[in-house]
């Protein structure tokens, strides 16, 4: 039976405190628990860019809204912001199982959206589980527009350890500096897409993403290099959890084909057993099947599908 929430108030901030973070975490479990669902906060990227200083958003822009009944966080929604300002913002929240259908989810969308419009943002990007009952109902019924899917996947060791790896030698690692950055935004436009329109000389920077500022949150940019000749790039994180993820990984066109991809994947692999990360995942669009085909053959398995939603 659901719970009225009687005493309710808004909290709205740019940035998480701790105290925020541990709520929000709790009630994302509660909700994950509930629904057998997966919820992509990115909670660790956000309070590390709150620790650090690292946050590239106006000071008057908001990102969290958390909805309280009492001092229990029963609703949360947050504002993602990757790349220039002509990039979309990624939004997507929660509500405790025991406070649904009183409008809540609503009220915090109707915030987060005019938030949205009011940033003139490049568009509005929800995330929802493909699992979500409730959620893929609300995105249905708000007329929002399907766009892509991406496959959460974890490793599994049996299947790992069971597998060939023998990929080419000789690749090496590179923690991506500073000065790597233009690399780090070309690869990422040939492995992920158009770079985003400049209007201005300032827009020309605004998407390009600073190595040593990336780490600062626990994000770290390797280029993989053979003979000192550039072969392609990964990017590797280990969060407060212990999990480690593998994002960004490409190779470039022309050293395609040469089990290069494998031999970066396995090295990210060793790399987080060495930090003695306690599972390791990644993410891939479902429409990359070459990327997925070789993310199986290398012992991950699918454990969920994340869709992704244009709202107008």
């Amino acid at each position: 039976m659901g719970k009225k929430a009687e005493e309710p108030y808004l909290k709205l901030s740019g940035s998480l405190s701790g105290k925020d973070y541990e709520l929000i975490h709790m009630l994302e479990e509660e909700c994950k628990i509930n629904d057998q669902i997966t919820l992509k906060l990115e909670l660790d990227y956000k309070r590390s860019d709150a620790e650090n200083g690292t946050l590239k958003t106006a000071i008057s822009d908001i990102n969290e809204f958390l909805y309280f009944h009492g001092e229990e966080l029963v609703g949360y929604m947050g504002i993602c912001s990757f790349g220039g300002s002509s990039q979309p913002l990624e939004i997507t929240g929660m509500v405790h199982p025991q406070y649904r259908r009183q409008g809540i989810f609503s009220k915090l969308s109707e915030l987060v959206i005019t938030e949205c419009r009011r940033r003139k943002a490049g568009g509005i990007l929800a995330l929802c589980d493909r699992n979500s009952i409730s959620g893929q109902k609300f995105l249905e019924k708000a007329e929002a527009i399907y766009n892509y899917s991406e496959f959460e996947m974890y490793l599994h060791d049996d299947a790992y350890r069971a597998m060939e790896k023998q990929p080419p030698g000789g690749i090496t690692f590179r923690k991506a500096l500073n000065t790597d950055a233009s690399e780090i935004a070309r690869q990422d436009t040939i492995y992920f897409g158009k770079s985003p329109e400049k209007e201005n000389e300032e827009d020309e920077y605004s998407h390009i993403v600073l190595p040593e500022e990336e780490e600062k949150h626990g994000m770290t940019i390797c280029i993989a290099e053979m003979e000192d000749r550039i072969i392609g790039k990964v990017n590797l994180q280990i969060s407060d959890s212990g999990i480690g993820g593998i994002y960004g990984l490409g190779v470039l066109p022309e050293n395609r084909g040469k089990g290069f991809g494998r031999s970066i994947l396995v090295n990210a692999i060793e790399k987080l057993k060495e930090l003695n990360a306690s599972e390791i995942m990644l993410q891939v669009a479902a429409e990359n099947a070459t990327a997925l085909s070789l993310y199986k053959s290398c012992g991950f398995r699918e454990t969920s599908v994340m869709d992704y939603f244009e709202v107008e």
